[in-house]
């Protein structure tokens, strides 16, 4: 069954300063997934990544079966996100 959240050793550093490092997670159909952490652990840098809003130093994600960078436009038709510090005019 192919999951359908994937990453492999996915990485992101601002600069010096480390987002996420390694992260290795699987989510099959059907499986309830939260991300739970203080703030700075890397929750936001991780779904900010799944999506290609922003890219990874190093390490891969899948999102649905396919490649979430090579194929980013067709993952965000297919996923919904609604950041928590939304500001609009």
């Amino acid at each position: 069954m192919t999951p359908v959240i994937e990453t492999r050793k996915l990485t992101k550093f601002y600069g010096g300063t480390r987002g996420i490092e390694d992260l290795d997670l699987g989510v099959k159909p059907g499986e309830v997934f939260g991300l739970l952490g203080p703030n700075g652990a890397g929750k936001t840098t991780t779904i900010r990544m799944l999506l290609d809003f922003i890219r990874p130093t190093s390490g891969s994600a899948t999102l649905l079966g396919v490649d979430s960078r090579q194929f980013s436009r067709d993952v965000r038709r297919r996923v919904g996100y609604l950041q928590g510090e939304l500001a609009l005019y």
